[in-house]
């Protein structure tokens, strides 16, 4: 089978030729279809994550090294099965939860994988979507696609679930008020999506890119504000008559977290996705006498991510923009999204 694998970080990745894995026990194996590209994916090709001040998060120190094969927005078809596998029929067309855990700790006892400090997951530590044909360890960890298209549904698995999952940490006052996203990127738009479908109060999105929040707003975002602007602090507090309630960061920057406290109301409720990295500094007195509250939130549960298929078939969900490319041309779409030439996701196509 073909893979196209990170054999040096920073270098284009390379295409390899491999024996198809042959599942054994509970395992699964699965022909892929589709396979996404996450701003994730570039820090794993990168190496490490940017801490600020110089510092870096090496992912060699964790555990994951070359040669790596990434995306873990992966859809495709069950081809085969090990003994213990029962209930299950070749040719089922699923989109697969990737963040598996040990199967021992706390977490994973928990039904919280994705908490798990010994993880497995798939397109990180485990061989992911741009290999032709991937091991999945157990069928609990296969999402029936009923119908949806495996292109448009892939990016659902991390994208729409780490959206999904953040988004319902605010709870039911997303009905009251708007939410402040920060990213318009393929992030920002299916958040968007999600609240839409969810009959929220509505999005103001934020970005540094014109283009982007053009697109949010045909997508139904409620406001726009570009954040370089001399006055974007001003025009946030106008349009959230004071400040902001709820603010969802989806760059994880510096600069996005920093415009985030700016701009939030007392009594605000941040939560931080993106990965992006720095540092800030943080007087401690403030967040008791604002008081806000600071959630991280990271991806997401397999049961979220049935949830959220529910919602996509119930509310019959138009995704967000998806650029399909051939499966060849995944170096030259990891140089696009690093240059912000992306809008919404890409998504490589293996050949049928």
């Amino acid at each position: 089978m073909r893979c196209y694998c990170v054999q040096e970080h920073g270098a284009p990745l390379q295409q390899i030729n491999l024996p198809i894995p042959e599942p054994q026990g509970t395992e699964v194996l699965i022909k892929v279809h589709a396979a996404g590209l996450c701003h994730t994916d570039l820090h794993l090709w990168d190496g490490y994550y940017d801490l600020g001040q110089g510092k870096k998060l090496s992912l060699a120190e964790r555990g994951v090294k070359p040669p790596l094969t990434l995306s873990h927005e992966i859809s495709g078809e069950v081809v085969a099965y090990g003994d213990q596998v029962a209930d299950l029929a070749v040719g089922t067309q699923a989109l697969l939860h990737p963040w598996i855990g040990c199967g021992a700790c706390r977490y994973c006892k928990n039904e919280q994988e994705n908490l798990c400090l010994k993880p497995q997951q798939l397109g990180i530590v485990k061989p992911g979507g741009f290999a032709e044909y991937i091991l999945v360890p157990h069928p609990r960890y296969l999402v029936d696609l009923q119908g949806l298209d495996p292109a448009q549904a892939a990016p659902l698995a991390c994208a729409g679930l780490t959206t999904f999952s953040a988004l319902n940490k605010f709870g039911a006052q997303i009905h009251q008020q708007p939410v402040v996203i920060i990213g318009a990127g393929g992030l920002g738009l299916m958040a968007l999506t999600l609240l839409k479908a969810q009959d929220a109060h509505g999005a103001i999105l934020v970005d540094i890119d014109d283009a982007k929040l053009q697109t949010a707003q045909q997508l139904g975002a409620i406001a726009t504000v570009n954040s370089q602007v001399a006055d974007a602090s001003q025009q946030l507090n106008a349009l959230t008559d004071g400040g902001a309630a709820f603010i969802l960061d989806l760059v994880g920057s510096r600069s996005s977290l920093e415009f985030a406290l700016k701009t939030a109301a007392r009594g605000a409720h941040i939560v931080v996705c993106g990965l992006m990295g720095g540092e800030i500094q943080l007087p401690i007195p403030s967040i008791a006498m604002r008081p806000i509250t600071i959630q991280g939130s990271y991806v997401g549960t397999v049961q979220e991510l049935r949830a959220l298929l529910d919602l996509v078939r119930e509310r019959d969900l138009k995704m967000i923009p998806i650029q399909t490319r051939p499966i060849t041309e995944v170096n030259q779409a990891f140089d696009d999204l690093q240059q912000g030439k992306v809008t919404g996701r890409v998504v490589l196509l293996h050949a049928s």
